[in-house]
């Protein structure tokens, strides 16, 4: 009889260990309801459209790999990284604007993106280029809360909210405007201008946070050192070898820098508000992979735009009579600044298998 008992209790505790895992993933982090996305043309999936702007890419080139061979107003040939998150979530086939006309009260539950191109995390960034500082990309995400308040309620609003991924990809053009090209005047070093930006990031943060928001991710600086567009500039001050295309350093060391200090900011975030999960997307490391390693993705060019001649065309300087490359697929630029579609795929696959687990 105590044989039999003994081998009860074994045969017990085996059922128990195997239905373990499954406990562990049902006690998981639940399901991400909605993909809710603030910054810059990095993620603008054509909110400039309907603002009085220049900075817009809703004309041919642009747009020559998205279904239809559309121009929706994405700066790129086709989808971008949040187009590809979005769909490998299962929420929607591609991000849309919060401003499209087309975007009904419940199509914001799974989300939208409120990101403008050529905005920034300093909002005299945005005010020059005429679009959506990042104020007023917060106030049209409170007014898209009021619309889902008005259709499923507070309750269900409170619990797509919470379970959402709130991603911010901004800094780029700050960097450029303020501290490269001095398009606003000579501002202070660049590690003092790095840390009035990640402020500005710390209070957004905060006002996610404060409105419900308990997954936020914030993305990185690339190495902009190497966007088509810079490399073109510094070949004007520095001395290039053999009139070879090459990266300009310092740009790339101060990327490294203020992304060091984005991950002590999220870390010390996390801590602080409890209960919420703050994660640093690396956007850099990928793009320099592309960069250093092109042929391991399939491309040929990694230094020159797609689009015109490829080293300063962007926005309204690239446009169909511009001309593009013969294959978009070998290029990691569309344009002097943008990533291509393959390029954006290349940086979500990153970003899922690097941070997913984690949400």
């Amino acid at each position: 009889m105590k044989l039999n008992h003994d081998k009860s209790v074994l045969l017990t505790l085996f059922t128990l260990l195997l239905q373990l895992p499954n406990a562990i993933i049902a006690s998981s982090s639940p399901p991400i309801t909605a993909l809710y996305v603030f910054g810059d043309s990095t993620v603008d999936s054509g909110n400039n459209n309907y603002i009085p702007t220049l900075f817009r890419s809703n004309h041919p080139p642009y747009g020559i790999s998205f279904p239809a061979k559309l121009s929706t107003g994405r700066f790129s040939d086709g989808k971008l990284a949040t187009d590809f998150l979005a769909s490998s979530l299962g929420l929607k086939p591609t991000l849309p604007a919060y401003l499209d006309p087309s975007v009904k009260p419940l199509d914001l539950l799974t989300g939208v993106s409120f990101a403008s191109a050529g905005g920034g995390l300093d909002d005299r960034t945005a005010m020059l280029s005429l679009t959506l500082t990042m104020d007023k990309q917060w106030s049209y995400f409170e007014e898209a809360l009021r619309k889902m308040k008005s259709v499923v309620g507070d309750a269900e609003t409170n619990r797509v909210i919470k379970n959402a991924w709130f991603v911010i990809s901004a800094g780029t053009n700050d960097m450029i405007y303020n501290i490269y090209d001095h398009v606003l005047g000579s501002f202070i070093s660049v590690s003092d201008y790095q840390d009035y930006l990640l402020r500005n990031v710390e209070t957004f943060i905060q006002r996610l946070h404060d409105a419900g928001a308990r997954r936020i991710t914030v993305a990185g600086l690339p190495p902009i050192g190497c966007l088509p567009v810079q490399v073109t500039l510094g070949s004007v001050t520095l001395p290039r070898i053999f009139h070879k295309r090459i990266c300009t350093e310092n740009q790339n060391t101060d990327s490294q820098l203020y992304n060091q200090k984005l991950q002590k900011l999220n870390f010390r975030l996390s801590q602080r508000l409890r209960g919420s999960k703050i994660l640093y997307l690396d956007i850099y490391t990928p793009i320099m992979d592309m960069i250093k390693h092109p042929h391991k993705y399939g491309l040929e060019e990694a230094l020159k735009g797609c689009c015109g001649t490829g080293f300063l065309e962007a926005g309204p300087l690239c446009k169909q009579l511009s001309g593009t490359c013969d294959d978009v697929s070998k290029y990691l630029f569309f344009d002097s600044v943008h990533p291509t579609q393959k390029a954006y795929s290349v940086i979500a696959t990153y970003a899922l298998q690097k941070l997913l687990p984690l949400l």
